[in-house]
């Protein structure tokens, strides 16, 4: 029996790395998967992975729309619900990085990273809730990082925006729980994607996976595999929570 059958998954950002891997691995359990991409360049690859999901016999669909801007994620919300009929699980994945140091960072860097790492996660959730509070239902799985907990020299922006998430996943848990609606988040450590590939390359990568318990970066379906247990029914007394997929790193 699939964890998750019949269900419907949106998830934010998925047209590669992490959140790539967590709509493969909702579809391989039997979600319909809405996914967002934002620039015309990754529309082939959006395209890609719709083809893919649609051979593991689920419904997929990718919608261009940018999780930063309320507006837009009002229509891609209500357009999903018109094509799949509900929405049972949302993963907010849509995230980047602009890494520099305070002294050098401009407004416009800091507002940038802030509207598409925290600001998204509250116009998602806001447009939601509300077909997840009509069905009494519904998992919210806000990804944030485990320089949100720790901090990083040169991410402050990034830090800052991924420790909001968890202030803002502890809160509506409160406030949605009556309505059995559950929302936790994940705290990544250092995954392999694009976005890292440099840090492994580095003249300074030993010394810097020495400061890894388990001496290795995580990978897409490590994290996948813990957003799939967040959106079924194996998590079904779990709420308000951050799990730390990280390595050990943040111990």
């Amino acid at each position: 029996m699939s964890l998750l059958s019949n269900k419907v998954a949106i998830v934010t950002g998925a047209a590669r790395g992490i959140g790539e891997g967590i709509a493969l691995k909702l579809a391989e359990q039997g979600a319909n998967i809405a996914f967002t991409y934002v620039s015309e360049a990754s529309s082939s690859k959006a395209e890609a992975l719709v083809e893919k999901l649609k051979s593991m016999n689920v419904q997929a669909k990718a919608y261009r729309s940018n999780a930063g801007i309320f507006e837009e994620c009002e229509q891609f919300v209500n357009d999903v619900v018109a094509s799949f009929g509900k929405i049972d699980i949302c993963v907010n994945n849509a995230g980047i990085s602009k890494d520099n140091l305070l002294l050098r960072m401009t407004p416009d860097q800091w507002d940038e990273v802030m509207v598409t790492n925290l600001k998204s996660v509250f116009n998602m959730t806001k447009q939601v809730i509300r077909p997840m509070m009509k069905a009494k239902s519904g998992s919210i799985i806000n990804m944030s990082s485990i320089i949100g907990i720790k901090g990083n020299a040169g991410q402050s922006s990034y830090a800052a925006s991924k420790a909001g998430i968890i202030g803002f996943t502890k809160s509506i848990a409160l406030e949605l729980g009556s309505r059995n609606i559950r929302c936790n988040a994940i705290a990544p450590g250092f995954v392999e994607t694009d976005m890292t590939h440099y840090l492994k390359e580095g003249s300074g990568a030993d010394e810097f996976l020495k400061k890894i318990p388990l001496g290795r970066f995580g990978t897409t379906e490590e994290i996948a595999n813990v957003t799939l247990f967040l959106a079924s029914e194996l998590s079904s007394y779990m709420t308000g929570q951050v799990l730390s997929t990280c390595g050990g790193l943040n111990i």
